[in-house]
């Protein structure tokens, strides 16, 4: 742990200033901070910082601003995490100056501020969530009973506890996510049913792209109203921002000039091409400046008024802008959207608060009801020239969520982009392999020379020789140069070692043996034989596994209760395929699997996805005590194929499977 620390933090004086889970607490914020606009600078920590307890409470927003100003003179340098604790040190100590809290040394005064910095929610975003939980879910069969929940209380992080409600969200937010079939929707759930749920809901939103890593099953159960929140934010972002990429908006190619900035275009976040957008359509109005946060840029509201006017020139109201006060111009831009029918859960005073969530939030409510692109396809044939291929974009979409779900330093957005100056590899690898990185020599972002760039990654080369990848011609430069075939053989290699080196780890027996492939399919098929069933798999690559049959076999193998035979197809046509294909994921994520595959990777046997899907299984069922491998092996060779939905017990480690 404390080489981790260390990575957080190189300055000698600043760990001296933090305890181990400060840093990590401040660091999760931290992230969360730089992540709703793409970058933190200077100028933004006077409204960011209203979160913290101390520095939010005792100072207010203006009085912030005016100490980071007289402090620092260039408010737009971007702000790393070391500078970002500065900074709070030094609002803390001018914040005790004011009320006579100990000083900024004390440990005790650090303690209460850091400890409890995550535990204070906004009742501006709990309500903003509720309405819109209460829009897309008022008509869901189980959940309409219950709904629509009073945003002024906190029955939302009641219902939350059974899991239903958070799973259904998820579905919401990426259809099909969830099999529906596997969740546990009894009017009253036993705790196992429940602790099901929530393993089910965390090994889903990981699959979806939330940062899930300080978050267990146990939180959700005591509804601790922070972390609740911040999943619900995650989930209802990704659904906001579904639209925001070439594939299901072709249109947004208006924003480029050639097929070169195309390509720029596809591989940036999308709350950057949400404001690329904006600052597009801003284009067209008199309003000159650029807007690059969701924050202090959109808090007077001008920005919106101008945006409107292009959208909607139809309900535009000369007071919106002839009116000085902000929270006025924010009132009537608020009545302009709704005059266009634009759905919108946030306040004036959320606007001129500057809340990032809300106002990105509400940007993206207004493109998906009017984006006023072009519908012209003369400028869509820049996307023809593009390679379409469907099977890299799944494996990036699968190496991707798998290394944000390691709790690296950084969210990455695409890995052919965020994984070129190396930083990020070199994380990835050191939490596989905890030591192997020599951090010495490596070089920290925000990284501008290109040379700095190599050596990193010319290190991440190196380790994977170290670990026997197959890596014949690869240098580091290829990694810098985005190269696409030879990143994803590196990642792939790198998955696949971190999965073998867990079932080595847990394998007590193998006396330190290294596990194989063939390891892996003898115990998959050894299980299923026990169980009595005569299916089995010559490879990870057998095309009878295409109709999902042996890993519900499997699956009912290590936990006989898991699957209800009811529901399973015969596998016979791609539907039926398919059905039993999103079974299993769910199963396997309702026992305690961490897996990133999807239906597809089944139904046309992708033996690496194979391959991690039936390591993932293996990896839970050897992790479970001794006494209840014993009941389940002895229940699957009595041939139970019991038809109900759960009642195994999973602890909130295993729910980490392939990625701790």
């Amino acid at each position: 742990m404390a080489g981790y620390v260390g990575i957080l933090v190189s300055d000698p004086s600043l760990q001296n200033q933090f305890t181990q889970v400060e840093l990590r607490s401040l660091k999760t914020h931290f992230t969360s901070m730089r992540r709703e606009s793409g970058k933190l600078t200077v100028g933004d920590l006077a409204s960011r910082m209203s979160r913290l307890k101390v520095v939010g409470e005792n100072l207010s927003e203006q009085e912030r601003a005016d100490f980071i100003a007289d402090l620092y003179t260039n408010l737009n340098d971007e702000v790393d995490f070391e500078f970002f604790l500065k900074v709070y040190l030094k609002l803390h100590a001018h914040a005790s100056s004011r009320t006579g809290s100990p000083a900024k040394n004390s440990s005790a005064f650090l303690k209460a501020a850091t400890t409890t910095l995550l535990h204070t929610i906004s009742e501006s975003e709990k309500a903003s969530y509720v309405a819109h939980i209460n829009n897309y879910l008022a008509q869901d069969g189980f959940l309409n009973k219950y709904l629509p929940i009073d945003p002024s209380s906190n029955d939302l992080f009641e219902f939350v506890k059974d899991g239903v409600l958070l799973c259904k969200l998820i579905n919401v937010a990426v259809p099909g996510t969830i099999d529906e079939r596997a969740i546990n929707t009894k009017r009253l759930l036993n705790p196992w049913e429940r602790n099901e749920n929530h393993t089910l809901c965390l090994n889903s939103a990981k699959a979806i792209g939330c940062t899930v890593v300080n978050i267990g099953t146990q939180d959700f159960i005591e509804g601790r109203r922070h972390l609740v929140l911040g999943l619900i934010s995650q989930i209802i972002k990704i659904q906001l921002l579904a639209d925001l990429n070439l594939k299901k908006t072709p249109q947004l190619v208006e924003l480029v000039d050639d097929s070169k900035d195309v390509e720029e275009l596809m591989s940036l976040p999308p709350e950057k091409i949400l404001l690329r957008w904006m600052n597009f359509q801003l284009k067209k109005s008199p309003y000159k400046k650029i807007v690059s946060n969701f924050s202090t840029d959109v808090k007077d509201a001008e920005a919106y008024a101008h945006l409107l006017n292009v959208l909607a020139p139809e309900h535009s109201n000369p007071s919106t802008l002839a009116v000085k006060d902000p929270f006025q111009r924010a009132k009537l831009v608020l009545e302009h959207a709704d005059k266009m029918g634009c759905k919108r859960y946030l306040t004036a005073k959320d606007i001129v608060d500057g809340s990032p969530n809300l106002n990105l939030a509400f940007v993206a409510h207004i493109f998906q009801h009017r984006n006023g692109l072009s519908t012209e396809t003369k400028q869509i044939s820049f996307l023809e020239t593009l390679p379409d291929d469907a099977q890299v974009s799944r494996e990036e979409r699968v190496f991707r969520f798998w290394i944000n779900s390691l709790g690296n330093s950084t969210y990455i957005d695409n890995v052919f982009e965020d994984l070129r100056n190396g930083w990020i590899l070199l994380e990835t690898l050191d939490k596989v392999s905890p030591g192997i990185v020599n951090w010495k020599i490596a070089n920290r972002p925000p990284i501008k020379l290109p040379f700095k760039k190599v050596e990193n990654c010319n290190q991440v080369v190196k380790i994977g020789k170290q670990l026997k990848f197959s890596l014949v011609n690869i240098a580091g430069n290829d990694i810098v140069q985005g190269n696409k075939k030879l990143i994803l053989a590196y990642l792939w290699q790198l998955m696949r070692y971190n999965i073998l080196q867990l079932l080595k780890n847990l394998r007590f027996h193998s006396h330190g043996k290294e596990i194989t492939d063939v390891d892996i399919l003898r115990w998959a098929n050894t299980k299923v034989s026990n169980s009595g069933s005569q299916s089995r798999m010559d490879s990870f690559k057998d095309k009878s596994l295409s109709d999902g049959i042996f890993f519900l076999e499997l699956l009912s193998a290590v936990q006989p209760r898991s699957v209800n035979w009811s529901l399973v197809t015969k596998g016979v046509t791609d539907d039926q395929k398919k059905m039993n294909a999103t079974y299993i994921i769910s199963i396997a994520r309702k026992l305690g699997c961490s897996i990133f595959l999807l239906p597809e990777d089944i139904t046309e046997v992708n033996q690496k996805m194979i391959l991690t899907l039936t390591a993932s299984i293996m990896y839970w069922f050897l992790k479970q005590p001794v006494e209840e491998k014993a009941s389940a092996t002895s229940d699957s060779e009595n041939g139970s194929q019991a038809e109900t939905n759960s009642s195994s017990t999973t602890d909130d480690s295993a729910s980490e499977s392939s990625v701790e």
